[in-house]
């Protein structure tokens, strides 16, 4: 029987046929259908066939894990060999996780070794960018290994394409009904601070920052509102404020809405259409104004 066996990192230790026995329990107890005793005759199969078909010495991990899975298949226990293919796919995911950490990811950041460093230029070389990078690892190996098949993850990870955002889990860009905001107001979740529709230009300006600073973190991409001029403009009519004075509360918003508040000391991402002229299923619709025709 082998006394010595290679791990994944090259290091060589003590050869403990116990460990195979242990994996084999664990993934029977998993699936009922056997206890030790027979996880004990399987790893004595395991052994022999490993003496037979290995030539090196030193047989490596690897090695004798496709084995044991063989012999599992091969054998009645067909729930067990299962559950120990899945078990050992899990392993090799969180050792890929541990391995981005251990090989340096922070010294990738700080010296923009990483060409991903620079992926989003609306992302500033910070304190909050490096804790988006090294988040961003976790994220990336759940979308490759749990969301997209095995082929789309090799041909990211060859270069053949590349997939953007993989950073986040969740959707790209989502399009918000301003109308609503309007009737509601910033409102809808317990526990956080909540506002009433607002009455006045400035403050519905306000709901709208506050409403994009918010979602922000929800979704990959831009946060959008439509009909924007159509249904603040009654706003700047109902507060009587000259060209100056709304100028100057756009100037505001344009400011408020672009300070760097979302993840990674980022600028949000935000979209906001104009209408130029009213659209047809608002021409006939009153006004709102503090949720109010």
């Amino acid at each position: 029987m082998y006394s010595q066996i290679k791990k994944r990192s090259g290091r060589v230790v003590s050869f403990d046929k116990n460990k195979i026995t242990a994996a084999i329990a664990k993934a029977g107890e998993a699936s009922g259908e056997l206890d030790s005793k027979e996880a004990n005759k399987l790893t004595k199969k395991i052994i022999i066939r490993a003496e037979k078909t290995l030539k090196d010495a030193i047989p490596q991990v690897e090695q004798i894990q496709d084995i044991v899975e063989d012999v599992l298949l091969r054998s009645k226990f067909k729930k067990t060999a299962k559950a120990y293919i899945i078990y050992r796919e899990q392993h090799k995911q969180l050792r890929e996780i541990a391995d981005s950490f251990n090989n340096g990811l922070v010294g990738q950041y700080l010296h923009k070794t990483d060409w991903q460093v620079k992926e989003n230029s609306n992302m500033s070389y910070s304190l909050q960018g490096l804790n988006n990078y090294i988040s961003s690892e976790i994220s990336k190996n759940y979308w490759l290994n749990k969301i997209y098949p095995k082929n789309i993850r090799t041909a990211h990870t060859n270069g053949d394409f590349h997939i953007h955002d993989l950073n986040i889990l969740s959707v790209y860009c989502v399009g918000w009904d301003l109308f609503d905001l309007l009737m509601e107001g910033f409102t809808g979740v317990e526990g956080k601070i909540s506002s009433k529709p607002p009455k006045h230009f400035r403050s519905a300006l306000g709901q709208v920052v506050n409403f994009f600073y918010t979602l922000q973190g929800e979704a990959a991409g831009a946060q959008a509102f439509s009909n924007f001029d159509t249904l603040l403009a009654p706003f700047i009519r109902y507060d009587k404020l000259t060209y100056k004075e709304a100028k100057q509360a756009l100037q505001e918003f344009l400011f408020n809405v672009n300070v760097p508040t979302r993840v990674g000391f980022q600028t949000p991402f935000t979209n906001i259409t104009l209408d130029l002229t009213v659209p047809k299923h608002y021409a006939k619709q009153a006004v709102i104004i503090g949720g109010k025709p």
